[in-house]
């Protein structure tokens, strides 16, 4: 024990006089380094971002240059540099996005826009394919073959029997002058050729069928009756002929309606008219058979305008095979309108923000930003808008909750115009310090 104590007494000595020392010569000396020394910390993220601004925690119109409390004693928020966006501009952070629902479409070069024209029509008989039989002489109806309407009939079928006097005397004129030309031949005050070729066209005048001109060369004996035929395939639709009734000529007999296709008269809303074309594809739904479409032409536009609904009528062709389409019925039509010819740049159409003076979409530039963009707009089709100014291919824009992020943008805007303008001109110069 007295040795310990003895060699520390001696060190303590020995430390004292060479400091004494080193005091007396006004030097020190230096330190070996134990280890290489570490290089020095890098500075944080955080400090290198440079402040521009600081702003009210409670989202008030309130900046300050420096730091500093709010009444209720909350820090103000510090504004970074690379948080400066343009005026209006909205970031969220991916949390925020999923919640509010937002979704983003590109800008698409399309090849043409269409849009779907709704109207109203009625169907009504295809007018080129009605016919109304008549007789060209006087006489009886003596029978009839089709009784009722509705009934079908086919080209030539018979539909009644006319009983005419002056009918017989041109048939019996027509076998006299046939007689007179087999027996004497050429010669004598009159040609008989002539003369019963002048009998056959006055029986086809009198609109004698062929095959009965036919029978009559065949057997020689005129007939008491001569057939009405039907001028072609269709419906009757009206049969003002009664059995046993005296005709004059030109009296309708029956009207015949070919029914293989049908006008379905749309009325079109006026600022619409502008878009039909002849050709372009209609469809048409009714109420008597619901789920089943039928699918038509645009034939012609009528050159007038209602002024009382302010529309215009549009004749459609529907092909109508199976006879299911009748007249007065009613239809809801769609025609398919093309707009413009070439390729154009184009939005869908819920990405617009239309205010009614100005146009906006809002323009995704990563990150959670959103900042929005006034466009010009062109034609407007079913889903989607040609945008003729704005915007540029492959730039997605927010077709999902974009009114709500366009109400945060414009009260960002808002808070913006209350930023004193020291705020603005501390901003280039960086934090007080």
């Amino acid at each position: 024990m007295k040795r310990l104590l003895v060699f520390g007494l001696a060190v303590a000595i020995a430390a004292a006089g060479g400091a004494g020392y080193w005091l007396g010569h006004g030097t020190a000396p230096t330190p070996k380094p134990l280890a290489p020394a570490s290089p020095a910390p890098a500075k944080s993220a955080q400090a290198e971002r440079r402040i521009l601004y600081y702003r009210n925690p409670m989202g008030l119109p309130d900046t300050s240059p420096v730091p500093k409390k709010d009444s209720m004693g909350m820090d103000y928020i510090p504004v970074y540099a690379d948080e400066a966006v343009a005026p209006g501009t909205v970031r969220l952070d991916p949390a925020k996005i999923q919640t509010l629902g937002v979704r983003t479409a590109p800008v698409e070069e399309r090849t043409a826009l269409t849009k779907t024209i709704r109207a109203t029509g009625i169907v009504q008989f295809d007018e080129r394919g009605l016919a109304v039989v008549t007789t060209k002489v006087a006489g009886w109806l003596e029978h009839l073959a089709i009784a009722a309407t509705g009934t079908a009939v086919h080209r030539g079928q018979i539909l009644a029997q006319i009983y005419s006097p002056e009918l017989v005397a041109s048939e019996q004129e027509y076998l006299v002058a046939a007689d007179m030309a087999a027996q004497a031949g050429h010669g004598g005050h009159a040609d008989p050729a002539a003369l019963v070729a002048a009998s056959l066209e006055r029986l086809r005048a009198l609109d004698i069928p062929e095959d009965e001109i036919a029978r009559l060369r065949r057997t020689g004996r005129a007939e008491r009756r001569i057939a009405v035929r039907a001028p072609e395939d269709g419906v009757v639709i009206e049969k003002p002929a009664l059995e046993g009734m005296r005709v004059a000529p030109g009296d309708p007999l029956y009207k015949i309606a070919d029914l293989s296709t049908v006008w379905l008269i749309a009325e079109v809303q006026e600022q619409d008219l502008g878009l039909i074309r002849r050709g372009q594809k209609a469809y048409a739904s009714l109420v008597a058979f619901p789920g089943r479409r039928f699918d038509g032409t645009v034939d012609f536009v009528y050159p007038t305008l209602s002024t009382d609904t302010r529309t215009g009528r549009v004749r459609i062709v529907v092909p109508n095979p199976d006879l299911l389409l009748r007249a007065a019925m009613y239809a809801s039509v769609q025609i398919d309108a093309p707009l413009g010819t070439g390729p154009v740049l184009a939005v869908p159409a819920s990405a617009i923000i239309d205010s009614g003076t100005r146009q906006v979409v809002l323009v995704a530039q990563g990150q959670g930003r959103f900042a929005p963009r006034a466009v010009a707009l062109g034609v407007h089709g079913d889903d989607w808008v040609q945008v003729t100014d704005g915007l540029k291919p492959g730039e997605r824009v927010v077709v999902g909750a974009n009114f709500l992020i366009d109400a945060e943008s414009n009260l960002r805007a808002a808070l913006q115009a209350f930023m004193p303008s020291e705020v603005g001109s501390a901003a280039g110069k960086g934090p007080a310090r």
